[in-house]
């Protein structure tokens, strides 16, 4: 019974991680066909569309899919999709700030599963522009700080156009304004992570209790297919994160 149990516990967590890589590569999929429908389906001639397949292939995704999202773009496409870029903004536990960037055809059915996962969470939904005040829209491009040294790292940075360079928890972050972000990004090697984010002008400390319902907050967000990015301004304690993480 034990090897059995052990078995099936083994399949759950497979049948999880299956799951949860089919929505990370349906939301690609949705980021590459409005990148290619938003400019040429080429990604040498599209910056957004060769962002969009760079990081997709960072997740694994496979070729093929990656082509069917370019084809989807094509006009008359079979069974293609017009999706429409979205913002919701909110508050969650504590008085966090929460972002959410969706990319929908049916923005009924969206705002219906974003409203939904911040009233069940502890959260409410705001309006437009109720919570983005709080935040700065950036390019960030990341190394491990193992990559370069920073002074390496901060004159590449600078010929290369960004705004900023700094080195935070072991890792060199490059930050540009949004519209320099592929520009910068193509002068320098594959990084770590890359993509235009909302980075807090100032942080929220949570208590256990609230960094727990956030966390359900998002994975509630992120959960909806619809949903492509979730940004917050919390912050918890290393020790509270270890008590969570357990």
């Amino acid at each position: 019974m034990a090897g059995h149990s052990q078995f099936k516990n083994i399949m759950h967590r497979k049948g999880a991680q299956d799951k949860k890589k089919a929505k990370i590569f349906n939301k690609w999929a949705r980021e590459i066909t409005v990148a290619a429908k938003s400019g040429l389906p080429d990604p040498e001639a599209n910056p957004r569309l060769r962002n969009a397949i760079q990081a997709a292939r960072a997740d694994n995704m496979p070729n093929s899919r990656i082509k069917s999202a370019i084809e989807q773009a094509m006009p008359n496409a079979a069974g293609a999709s017009n999706y429409d870029e979205i913002r919701y903004e909110g508050r969650g536990p504590g008085g966090v700030s929460v972002i959410v960037e969706a990319l929908t055809d049916n923005r009924n059915r969206t705002a219906a599963e974003v409203r939904s996962a911040f009233t069940k969470n502890g959260g409410t939904l705001g309006e437009t522009n109720s919570v983005t005040f709080m935040f700065a829209k950036i390019g960030l491009i990341t190394y491990p700080a193992t990559a370069a040294s920073f002074d390496a790292i901060f004159e590449a940075g600078v010929e290369a156009g960004a705004d900023n360079v700094e080195t935070v928890d072991a890792k060199h972050e490059i930050i540009t304004r949004t519209e320099d972000f592929l520009s910068v990004k193509k002068k320098f090697g594959a990084p770590e992570s890359a993509g235009v984010i909302w980075r807090p002008n100032m942080t929220v400390n949570l208590d256990q209790a609230q960094a727990q319902e956030l966390i359900d907050l998002i994975e509630a967000l992120e959960d909806s297919d619809d949903v492509q990015n979730v940004f917050s301004n919390f912050e918890v304690d290393d020790a509270v994160m270890e008590r969570l993480s357990a």
